[in-house]
């Protein structure tokens, strides 16, 4: 008899560990879901955020305007490159052209080649930045998705004046790597920046592409 009381107890007991084992494993994905979602939409300080980093932003528009839009963005992110290939033109004629943003691009390279890339956008001439930028996105599957990419990015550079010395001194710059690597490095710590696109509209963070009609929401457009 009391054989028989333990083994209730005993099945009793496994029962009670199994249910908690899994409560517990079903409930493990959802404080990882919820900060995620948290995460994303988070808010941080427009002062803060509007500190340069060693090598100046890049901006267009009016720096009185009244929004700020700043967009994290890598070289070989294939997201960047779409929102910059069907979505900026019109935020531009809509949004920074009229005067009501002023758009501030840095850099956040998500790998080795994507620093190169963008190293070469900042050593140009200052007013070629951004037709640089646009056209590395643009050709982006010409030379980031390729078997030899640093071949193919050589010979996208040549079209805008980058000799093979010039091109190799700028990879080399040490000045240009330590400033995209300190403001992806700040832009992580301090911002929470973790992935491509990450933008923060008047300090609100939003993570990835954005369409205009989701930017319209957002800028009250």
């Amino acid at each position: 008899m009391k054989s028989r009381q333990w083994l209730l107890i005993a099945a009793g007991a496994i029962v009670i560990v199994a249910g908690a084992i899994f409560y517990f494993l079903n409930q493990s994905d959802t404080p990882a879901l919820s900060g995620t979602a948290s995460t994303g939409a988070s808010t941080v300080s427009t002062t803060d955020l509007m500190v340069a980093g060693p090598l100046g932003d890049k901006a267009l528009g009016d720096p009185k305007a009244p929004n700020v839009v700043i967009e994290y963005a890598s070289m070989t992110c294939s997201h960047c490159a779409r929102f910059e290939n069907t979505v900026f033109a019109p935020f531009k004629a809509k949004y920074i052209d009229t005067g009501k943003v002023y758009y501030i691009f840095r850099e956040f390279p998500l790998d080795p080649l994507a620093k190169s890339a963008s190293a070469l956008a900042r050593c140009a001439p200052a007013d070629s930045y951004f037709p640089i930028v646009e056209l590395l996105f643009e050709k982006q599957n010409d030379w980031a998705f390729v078997q030899d990419p640093l071949t193919a990015l050589r010979t996208l550079m040549k079209q805008v004046g980058f000799g093979q010395d010039a091109f190799d001194a700028c990879l080399k710059d040490p000045k240009i790597v330590a400033g995209l690597d300190e403001v992806r490095q700040r832009a992580s710590d301090k911002f929470g920046v973790t992935a491509t696109p990450t933008f923060f509209f008047n300090g609100k963070r939003e993570e990835g592409e954005q369409t205009l009609a989701q930017i319209d929401k957002l800028l009250g457009g």
